[in-house]
């Protein structure tokens, strides 16, 4: 779970979308994608899958572990230090600045 604030609020947006898709706009969305774009590749499909974004099904910690080749305490890190990654970019900060409006 995500310790420092700017984490927990990127994570609490993931959360919300994943649950809600229609909460935000197609142009949020679209501006989402671009952000998880900073990540590589496998990252970024990890995160998809665990928050269940874009239409995606939502895996498992289990399923998203196995797909790393990584224990699940492994893989819940891996996809902390994302988040963690994504939180502290201008871009994450300049979207949550057009959220808060």
């Amino acid at each position: 779970m995500p310790t420092d604030n700017l984490t927990k609020e990127l994570h609490s947006y993931l959360v919300r979308i994943g649950i809600n898709p229609t909460s935000v706009t197609p142009q949020m969305e679209h501006y989402l994608e671009h952000l998880l774009y900073l990540l590589p590749p496998e990252e970024e499909e990890a995160v998809t899958h665990y928050y269940g974004l874009f239409g995606c099904e939502r895996k498992s910690l289990q399923e998203i572990a196995k797909e790393l080749k990584m224990s699940q305490e492994d893989a819940m890190a891996r996809i902390d230090q994302c988040v963690r990654k994504l939180a502290v970019t201008p871009e994450w900060q300049m979207l949550k600045q057009t959220i808060e409006k």
